[in-house]
């Protein structure tokens, strides 16, 4: 399930500012990168099952290697894991009404403290 109607693709912000935000809001950055691009998910188990937001982004100046990048952000999207293949992210997974909700806040949080250190 993408979230087209966020606001936060094509945002361009600093590597180390937006791995600050991100964690602020639970976003995990971990072992998800390379040089040119970056994941950030939150997982979230329910008795429906595990799911994962995730917000994609790729270096547009710098290297993320050497945490000196600025990151364009992609559009965000929510998938549904199975074990042992992976995330699915199809519009015909089931995503709880209330997990959609939450992920919305969460990425309204995360785009207001954005504009609030990019302007």
């Amino acid at each position: 399930m993408k979230f087209e109607n966020i606001g936060l693709e094509k945002t361009q912000i600093d590597l180390n500012r937006l791995t600050y935000i991100m964690e602020e809001h639970g976003m995990v950055l971990a072992g998800q990168w390379d040089y040119e691009r970056v994941t950030y998910d939150r997982k979230f188990e329910l008795k429906e099952g595990v799911y994962y937001l995730r917000v994609f982004g790729f270096a547009v100046q710098g290297d993320v290697g050497t945490d000196d990048a600025t990151i364009e952000l992609m559009t965000p999207i929510l998938g549904k894991h199975y074990y042992p293949h992976g995330v699915e992210y199809g519009d015909n997974e089931y995503y709880p009404e209330s997990l959609v909700k939450t992920c919305e806040k969460l990425l309204a949080d995360i785009k207001a403290d954005m504009v609030h250190y990019i302007g």
